[in-house]
Order: C-alpha cells, then sequence, then structure tokens
C-alpha cells in the first residue's frame, strides 16, 4: 500500500517540484497539498495522510505550530519538517513539536526519500550530516553529571538499543548489528518505551539526546 502524503509549503512553485519528483515513486501517492497551516489541518482532517512534508515558514503561522496542533488532533500522522532552517533552534523545536524528520531543502532526493518511508513505518529520520552536527553542539553544553549517568532503570542492553533507536537506525539495522532478530529489538524497544514513559521515536530522541548518550 502506497505512503499518503501530504505537501505543506507556501510556494506553489516548491510544491510542484515535488510533485515531479515523488509522482514516479511507486510506494508514495500525494493526496493532498496547503500552502498555510489552517488549510494543512483542514486538508489533513479530509484525506488523512499517513506522512506530512511540512515547510517551517508559512504565511499564517509556523510550521512548527502547525505541526503540534495536528499531532494534538491527528496523533497517527507522522511530520516530516522540509525547510531552509539547519539550526538548532528550529531543529529542536520540531522536534519537540513533534516531528518525525527533519530534511534541509539542499538534500538529495533519496534523503528526502528516506525521511518520509522511515516516518510512515513510526521510525524517526534525521538528515546525518545535520543530526551530528545539533547533537554534538547540544551535547557541549554543560549539564548535571547525575543527569547523563542516570538511565532510569535500563539494563546495559536496553541502554545499547536506546542508542541505535535515537541515532535513527530501524529495528532491521540494530538487529544486523547486535546479531539478534528484529522482533527481540522491537520486544527491547517496547520495554523502553514503558520504563521510560515515552510514546514516540521522537520523544525517545530527546530523551537521549537530554541525557547525553547519544553516539556523536
Amino acid at each position: 500500500m502506497a505512503i499518503r502524503l501530504l505537501l505543506v509549503d507556501d510556494h506553489a512553485v516548491v510544491r510542484s517540484g515535488l510533485k515531479m519528483l515523488l509522482d514516479s515513486e511507486r510506494d508514495v501517492e500525494i493526496v493532498g497539498e496547503a500552502g498555510t497551516a489552517a488549510e494543512a489541518l483542514e486538508v489533513a482532517a479530509q484525506v488523512r495522510p499517513d506522512v506530512i512534508l511540512m515547510d517551517i515558514g508559512l504565511p499564517d503561522k509556523s510550521g512548527i505550530e502547525a505541526t503540534r496542533e495536528i499531532k494534538k488532533r491527528f496523533e497517527k500522522m507522522s511530520v516530516v519538517a522540509l525547510t531552509i532552517h539547519e539550526d538548532e533552534e528550529y531543529f529542536f523545536k520540531m522536534l519537540e513539536a513533534g516531528a518525525s524528520g527533519y530534511v534541509p531543502k539542499r538534500a538529495a532526493p533519496e534523503e528526502l526519500l528516506n525521511a518520509i518511508r522511515a516516518a510512515a513505518k513510526g521510525e524517526v529520520y534525521l538528515y546525518p550530516s545535520l543530526a551530528k552536527l545539533l547533537v554534538k553542539d547540544y551535547l557541549s553544553q554543560e549539564r548535571p553529571a547525575e543527569e547523563k549517568s542516570n538511565l532510569d532503570g535500563l539494563t546495559e542492553r536496553e541502554h545499547e538499543i536506546l542508542t541505535y533507536l535515537a541515532e535513527g537506525q530501524s529495528n532491521e539495522e540494530i538487529s544486523k548489528s547486535l546479531v539478534i532478530s528484529p522482533k527481540t529489538v522491537e520486544r527491547h524497544r517496547d520495554n523502553i518505551m514503558h520504563k521510560l514513559n515515552l510514546h514516540s521515536r521522537s520523544e525517545l530522541v530527546r530523551y537521549a539526546i537530554r541525557k547525553g548518550i547519544i553516539k556523536a
């Protein structure tokens, strides 16, 4: 079944270019488009997309606010930011709002497709070079040692899997790295989410960044 995608960007030319790019992908179906945050909410309610490709700079309110509102109303919809903004402020605000991916507009088409496909599977995709830069910058900030070292009751294996998950790796990739089955990874992930009272991959990423346990 194709991934149902909603395009949100205030520039019609950008939306047209994205449609030309994505129309050739068999597993992606563009089911709607919007040029404002208000339109995005309205169209999302009508077409119920799996993934929303969200620009941050919208004319009525920011894509960050739109993402927060969409996730509040439609929890199962995934949002991927596609934006010119590559600084820490926007990146972390989009994650806090509930975005499942963050891709700069200068990225290669394959990176965008990877982000869309990951988001559709409930995973988090962060543009590699941008994520490393921002995570290193964040981790360089001084925080209490006990905050970094406290693993909130996770086992050593769970901590290891948490690190891989926070880096954006899929269950299949983690299973290959640790030589365990994807189902075992999924079971560990469920235990981690339960122990930490987390409900999404984006919350998990934020937890790992706050604790300073992401491999940078």
